[in-house]
């Protein structure tokens, strides 16, 4: 029967330091350095959950990151995070385990039933329940496959652990600090490389600290005490490998770290490989290597005994280490021919070996009690534990992030790097070296090559190596298939995959592994297929009849390991989602009792506490200040770009529909861009400063976007032209001074300045000097009144803004925020709110008179597309409300009098307004043929609130239309 024991003296923990846990509610003791894993074991908890799909009771598999068992949920409450690997997680005094996937124990499971419907749940049964028996089976199944998917619960309640997120820099990365790694790090970094050597482990060592070697143990410490300028980083997962070697690393389960290495070495070791045979998933049934791990890193050995079943020379290792930990060792290895070495040194240690031999069979229930052997010994074995060892597979999925794939390698019976991007390289057990010496070698060989790559001097010292005897060459035998039937021989633990699920999706057709992957979901569990993945692909080859490397790999992406989504997310919650965006007036706004409102990502001021409390009547009194006296509103959040070069006429002359060309010095012109497909980008003005360089405004929703437009233009398009484009949205703030009294308030607030008629005309622009810096006036309108902008360097602008106010006081200038200031554009017919919508082209807005027919621009081909000009396409119309008691609400959908309500309708509202010049509601809306149907009587329906109103479809301006106010 199943049992460990704690050893009196080997192992790397603090037996100084004893630490008491909790699992399933019960204390546990353990010391300091332990896993969860190995204190459990210790403790006799061999059975620690059940199986993903037929509840079968699993144990732990292995002793690191490529555990499918042992899963867990820690913590409680909001602290709660399930799915943490016991064979990772050290053990902390207080900490709280809980199993999972067993209710209401690991013992006792209700869903273990799930093994007597087996022959349900073969390849593909969620995909099956969508077909039958009846027409809408799965609308009845699904229910019940939802609750009984997943894996642990994760909580809901807000927790309190923070989590954060840092960038950092280096010559070198090393990912891996087993003996080729730690080489790797100490040549480079006493090269003058900054080196960062990043260890999933919580120590460094690798392979090493599964030694029990003293002589190993010794090199270690001692190497890693010599290191020069290289940062060690352990609990440290590199969890993504990207473009340009940019690495995405974990550093426990709070702290995301993103790298930028010049160079990298690969030095990711290799993980061994189950064998497969019946009921080879019991609790006690274990990985060879994690035998050898659990004993010489944590001091946790088999009870009495152990029986190690192989087809290669790496498991006599771990036998060798077992036997002399007193351990009785018995070895079945599949092949017929041993080594001398191999031989003699089980004769040394009084170790049974069965040459051409095979587990027929595990017996036992919820845990191994003896072993069946098949083949040239057919005996039965009572033991504590058995190790399996098929092989290994080297870690090559980092290397295959960037999308190069691994290539077959018959000597090893896996797979290898196929290759690696410029600037990395690899060494170790990833190249399936799997000896010492030949790690330390290749650790040397690739620091050698990245000092060459930096264009450094090698070292003049040379690194100590430590003498042992390496045996060589490895030798394996392939073996992917149990040679005797087997009801239950599991290819995938944590998914239940069996070998009959293999074959069923062969017999079905799904023969490409990808197909096979989630058709059958082996490889979609939390270890991704680190143990199951090169056995899966071999079988699939032999039902094919191909080679296993002609069936290939299916795609490994990030993350490598379990990764919390609050890792991912670091501190970008709750209003950190996205960030938050302030003006430079915005502590002004604030002191002065504005109510703000989020527009994008900026908080911006929607109205203020002197019009009213009310926002409803409040913007409306803030409009009647602009229409008959003067207003200040912040529109800093407009998008603002230095254009400068030789070619920055040409180069605004190509971006707009509208010829630039020519625009005089001291100008400003309206301006659309369009995208490459014809719709309008966005709208703003460009004003012309001097001979080569222009201020394009873009309205504040397509700021970001139009400056990558912008250099996407300039890189990809035309490199000719000599133009640099320079966002100052954040570097200048912005101010519009609004109403027939803003020209008395500009002269009052610039005395020394000509701002008449004459001097600064409608679209007029100039710079002036003033309280030690430059100022922008641009007699511009966006509320169809006499208005002027005011731009000047962001901090200046709370100074000059208030300087305006004090200066026009006897104006009775006041603020007024969003809502009135996209009020008073509704009016005067402006499209700049959610008619700009990627949706539209100029003619639906009633700009196509203003583009250039002569000049080429972005969009012009398109423009005309046969659809595009249709006379019965939407297009910009002003509507009035002509039922008082009713609501226009935005975004209600518009039919003809005489139309059924339903559907999508003819067009919809896109801006609604109470208008202080008309004393009504009125709104711009798109309607399908637009004005010519100006006149008649339509129907605006929203159906959210089951309302309905008529409206009359008139002109867009709805104030001055031959502009008179703005010439004033």
């Amino acid at each position: 029967m199943t049992a460990f024991r704690r050893t009196p003296a080997n192992g790397r923990i603090d037996r100084s330091k004893p630490l008491a846990f909790a699992f399933n509610g019960k204390i546990i003791m353990g010391y300091e350095g332990d896993s969860i894993a190995s204190a459990l074991l210790a403790n006799g908890h061999t059975l620690v959950g059940r199986s993903f799909k037929y509840h079968r009771p699993r144990g732990f598999l292995s002793a690191g990151l490529e555990e499918p068992n042992g899963l867990f949920t820690l913590g409680q409450g909001p602290e709660t995070v399930p799915n943490v690997l016991g064979t990772t997680t050290p053990i902390r005094g207080g900490l709280k385990v809980k199993s999972q996937n067993a209710w209401p124990s690991p013992n006792f499971d209700l869903m273990a039933v799930n093994s007597f419907a087996a022959p349900l749940f073969t390849a593909g049964f969620y995909y099956k329940t969508f077909m039958g028996p009846f027409k809408r089976s799965w609308m009845f199944y699904e229910p019940f496959i939802r609750k009984a998917a997943g894996l642990g619960a994760a909580t809901q309640a807000k927790g309190t652990t923070r989590y954060d997120s840092t960038n950092s820099f280096c010559d070198l990365l090393v990912v891996g600090s087993g003996p080729a790694g730690l080489a790797a790090a100490w040549t480079a970094g006493r090269a003058g490389a900054a080196v960062v050597l990043a260890e999933q482990d919580s120590m460094v060592g690798g392979s090493l600290l599964s030694s029990k070697l003293d002589v190993l143990e010794h090199w270690r410490t001692a190497t890693l005490a010599d290191l020069k300028n290289v940062r060690v980083l352990t609990n440290a997962t590199v969890q993504g490998l990207y473009d340009h070697n940019q690495v995405v690393m974990s550093l426990g389960e709070n702290r995301l770290e993103v790298v930028q290495a010049k160079t990298i070495i690969h030095a990711t070791g290799a993980y061994e490989r189950p064998l497969v045979f019946n009921n080879n998933d019991k609790p006690g049934v274990m990985l060879a290597s994690a035998l050898r791990t659990y004993l010489n890193h944590y001091g946790v050995a088999p009870k009495r005994r152990a029986v190690i079943v192989t087809n290669n020379d790496s498991a006599y290792e771990a036998a060798f280490d077992l036997a002399e930990a007193n351990v009785a060792v018995t070895v079945a290895d599949l092949r017929s021919e041993l080594a001398a070495h191999l031989l003699a040194g089980a004769a040394q240690r009084g170790i049974a070996i069965f040459p051409s031999s095979e587990v027929a069979d595990v017996l036992g229930g919820k845990q191994l009690q003896a072993v069946k052997l098949g083949g040239r010994h057919a005996v039965t074995i009572e033991c504590d534990a058995l190790g399996m060892s098929g092989g290994w597979n080297p870690a090559v999925h980092l290397t295959c992030h960037g999308g190069i794939k691994p290539k077959y390698d018959d000597a090893i019976t896996s797979f290898v790097p196929g290759g690696f991007a410029e600037g990395q390289f690899g060494a170790g057990a990833i190249l399936g070296h799997f000896g010492l010496q030949a790690c330390l070698r290749d650790g040397l060989t690739a620091a050698e090559a990245v000092i060459k790559a930096l264009d450094l001097k090698m070292p003049k010292s040379n690194l100590a190596l430590p003498v042992t005897r390496d045996y060589a060459p490895y030798a394996i035998e392939d073996a992917w298939q149990p040679r005797e039937p087997a009801q239950k021989a599991f290819v995938d633990f944590q998914n239940d995959v069996t070998l009959s699920d293999i074959k069923q999706a062969h017999q079905e057709g799904y023969t490409s592994v990808e197909h096979l992957k989630r058709y059958t979901t082996l490889g979609m569990g939390t270890d991704q297929g680190k143990t199951s993945s090169v056995n899966a692909l071999a079988v699939m080859a032999t039902l094919r009849g191909v080679d296993i490397a002609d069936v290939g790999t299916t795609t490994f992406r990030p993350p490598f390991a379990p990764l919390t989504i609050g890792a991912i997310a670091g501190r970008s919650i709750g209003k950190h989602f996205r960030p938050t965006r302030r003006s430079p007036l915005h502590a002004w706004h604030e002191q002065n009792a504005a109510v703000f409102i989020e527009a994008g990502l900026w908080q911006r001021a929607w109205y203020y506490n002197w019009a009213g409390q009310d926002p409803a009547l409040a913007y409306v009194k803030e409009m009647q200040l602009v229409r008959s006296g003067v207003g200040i509103s912040d529109v800093s959040t407009l998008g603002k770009i230095d254009v400068q070069g030789r070619d920055a006429a040409e180069f605004l002359n190509r971006v707009y529909v509208n010829g630039f060309a020519k625009l005089p010095i001291g100008k400003a012109r309206y301006g659309v861009m369009l995208n490459d497909d014809g719709v309008v980008l966005d709208d703003g003005t460009t004003s012309r400063i001097s001979d080569l360089q222009y201020y394009m405004t873009t309205t504040t929703a397509q700021a970001g976007e139009v400056m990558s437009w912008l250099e996407y233009l300039l890189q990809c398009h035309w490199t000719e032209l000599d133009v640099h484009v320079t966002s100052l949205t954040d570097e200048w703030g912005g101010m519009a001074v609004s109403g027939p009294k803003s020209r008395e308030a500009l002269a009052s607030a610039f005395p020394k300045a000509d701002v008449s008629n004459e001097a600064l005309p409608y679209m007029g622009v100039k710079d002036i000097s003033f309280g030690g810096t430059t100022l922008r006036l641009m007699r511009l309108s966006f509320s169809g009144e006499l208005a002027y902008e005011v731009h000047c360097p962001a901090n200046y602008a709370i100074s000059l803004w208030e300087h305006i106010m004090q200066a026009s006081a006897s104006l009775d200038i006041k603020p007024y925020g969003l809502e009135a200031l996209a009020s008073l554009r509704i009016e005067k017919g402006h499209v700049a709110g959610l008619e700009l919508d990627h949706r539209n082209t100029l003619d639906d807005l009633g700009l196509g008179k203003m583009a250039s027919k002569e000049k080429p621009y972005v969009g012009k081909e398109l423009r005309f597309r046969e659809n595009l000009q249709s006379a019965e396409r939407w297009s910009l119309v002003g509507l009035e409300l002509l039922e008082p008691d009713k609501k226009l609400r935005g975004g209600a959908i518009l039919f003809a009098s005489s139309d059924e309500i339903k559907g999508h309708g003819r067009g919809y509202i896109t801006s609604v307004t109470w208008s202080t010049e008309l004393g009504k509601f009125i709104a711009l809306g798109l309607y399908n043929g637009g004005l010519k149907h100006e006149g008649e009587e339509i129907i605006a329906a929203f159906p959210l609130k089951n309302e309905q109103a008529r409206l009359k479809i008139v002109s867009p301006h709805f104030i001055d239309k031959q502009g008179e106010r703005l010439h004033a």
